[in-house]
């Protein structure tokens, strides 16, 4: 068993910090040249989200590490709740077409 989590442990996950999201209209999408500039709703001050598998796991700052972009981790979630972000998407329950 050890050996095994040695193994899963060692597996490289995709990690994605979200500056921000929005929606915007198709139409608004497709006009989109290289120089268009995307407005979000957060404030530049505000921490950025840490996602693993499309889930939040941490919260953090922007911090410029030498030439490139970091993140300084400020809260983190519980070693079970970011477990159970490397899970499979929870069913989405659809109710029956009689009810």
């Amino acid at each position: 068993m050890t050996r095994n989590l040695e193994h899963i442990l060692r597996l490289e996950v995709p990690v994605v910090v979200r500056l921000g999201e929005r929606e915007l209209p198709l139409g608004e999408v497709m006009r989109f040249v290289p120089g268009s500039i995307v407005e979000l709703p957060k404030s530049a001050e505000s921490e950025l989200d840490l996602l693993v598998n499309n889930r939040v796991i941490a919260k953090g700052n922007a911090v410029k590490v030498g030439e490139n972009f970091g993140l300084r981790i400020s809260t983190i979630g519980t070693t079970a709740q970011r477990v159970e972000a490397l899970g499979p998407a929870r069913p989405i329950e659809v109710p029956d077409a009689e009810g």
